[in-house]
Order: C-alpha cells, then sequence, then structure tokens
C-alpha cells in the first residue's frame, strides 16, 4: 500500500520523486533517480534492480518505453510490479500490474506520473494529481510535497476496508549535481506526510547555508551560530 509520483521539471531539469506509505523506511529501499538522466520508481511487489536496470538503460540512450519492454518480458512477475519511468526529455512510461493489491491505477501527464496500490479508491489518485498541479510555479519539492498531502487528504491507503496510516515518506530532488539537494524522510511515524511537511519546512532554510559552506569554506559560519540566527 503505496503512493508515489515522479516528475521532471522542464525549467530546470530536475527530477523529483515523493512517496507515502503504511510500510516502514521507503526512501532506504530505493535507488530511484540520477541527476541529469531520469527516475524510475517501483512499489507494489517491490523489486530493487528494477530502477537500477531502467536508469542503465536510460544512460545507454534506451527510452523509458524500451525499458518497460524489457521488464515484461524478463520478469515472470511483471503483473505484480508497479512502476513509473521519466527520461531527461520527459518521456514517460508506466505500468502498473493486474495482480497488484486493489485500488490500484495511475495517472501520466506532462512530465510526470502519479500511481498508487491499496488505495482507498481513484480519490487518492485524483488527490495526488491535483496536489502537483496546484502550484506549476513552485519549486519541484513543494509541488511533490503538495501532491502527496492530495493524496492523503483524499483519501489515502485502505486495506480490507480500514484505512491505513503513512507509516513512511520520502522526498528527493536532484539538480545538475550528482548528489540530491533534497533528500528527506520520515519513518515509523503515524503521520508521515505531516512529518515530512515539517521536516521540509525547517530544511528549506538550511539549503542554501549546506550549499555556500561546500563552496566558501573559508567563510562559513558555525552551524550552531546560524542556527541561533534563524
Amino acid at each position: 500500500m503505496t503512493y508515489s509520483i515522479i516528475a521532471r521539471c522542464p525549467r530546470t531539469q530536475r527530477f523529483g520523486i515523493a512517496t507515502a506509505t503504511f510500510s516502514i523506511a521507503c526512501g532506504r529501499r530505493n535507488e530511484s533517480i540520477r541527476a541529469n538522466l531520469g527516475v524510475s520508481k517501483s512499489q507494489a511487489f517491490y523489486l530493487r534492480q528494477v530502477d537500477v536496470a531502467a536508469l542503465n538503460m536510460l544512460a545507454q540512450g534506451h527510452t523509458p518505453e524500451h525499458a518497460m519492454r524489457s521488464f515484461a518480458q524478463s520478469d515472470p512477475d511483471f503483473a505484480y510490479r508497479q512502476f513509473g519511468i521519466i527520461d531527461r526529455e520527459g518521456r514517460v512510461a508506466m505500468h502498473s500490474g493486474d495482480k497488484i493489491n486493489p485500488w490500484s491505477g495511475h495517472e501520466v501527464g506532462v512530465d510526470f506520473a502519479a500511481y498508487g496500490n491499496t488505495l482507498r479508491g481513484p480519490a487518492t489518485l485524483a488527490g495526488i494529481v491535483a496536489g502537483f498541479h496546484a502550484s506549476p510555479g513552485a519549486a519541484l519539492e513543494e509541488r511533490l510535497l503538495q501532491a502527496i498531502e492530495g493524496g492523503r487528504d483524499g483519501g489515502g491507503q485502505a486495506s480490507r476496508g480500514e484505512t491505513m496510516p503513512e507509516r513512511s515518506a520520502w522526498l528527493r530532488v536532484v539538480g545538475q549535481q550528482d548528489w540530491p539537494e533534497v533528500d528527506l524522510r520520515v519513518d515509523l511515524h503515524g503521520d508521515a506526510v505531516g512529518a515530512l511537511r515539517r521536516l521540509h519546512s525547517e530544511y528549506r532554510h538550511y539549503a542554501g547555508y549546506y550549499a555556500e559552506r561546500d563552496r566558501r569554506p573559508r567563510e562559513a559560519v558555525f552551524e550552531e551560530d546560524f542556527v541561533a540566527g534563524l
């Protein structure tokens, strides 16, 4: 029971992903995004090598659709998988297998794919998409956060008719450098999406400080002095 959104910002060429799930430590298990290349996020009956192999194929010049066809031919449990792929050209491929737990589904748009399984219903998916489109001029990380907040507010996850809390959540955005500009996660929490919002609200004050400290170490102030000035 997981819902996610992957996206590319055509203005900045950044890639991002946000996920919320009943499972714990969702960010730890994923290697889903590479700067200047693309994003691949698998879930449902998760298989780690799917994302790694998809990104490797993008690096070799293949399209997301080619990667999807390759998995369909080689994975005997393809019907149990759910994943999306976006490349640096903004091309999107998406798969929701017919063996994953209901309600499940996806929606693909320009530079994004939203999807989930074991959800309350279609309103969860609609909430993700609406949240992503709510602030089109905002930074990618903000749009992704609004997307999973929309999924939560649209009904979130449900198993056997019972609403299940989002116990972990993850937000990652990469730019042109070979490390994430944003990489935040919440684990084993009763309201992981809300906690991720609070974490991001704090982190955004630090992002510029950390970047500038790396660029100009001789001029860097002590972090405790920076914090005291917030």
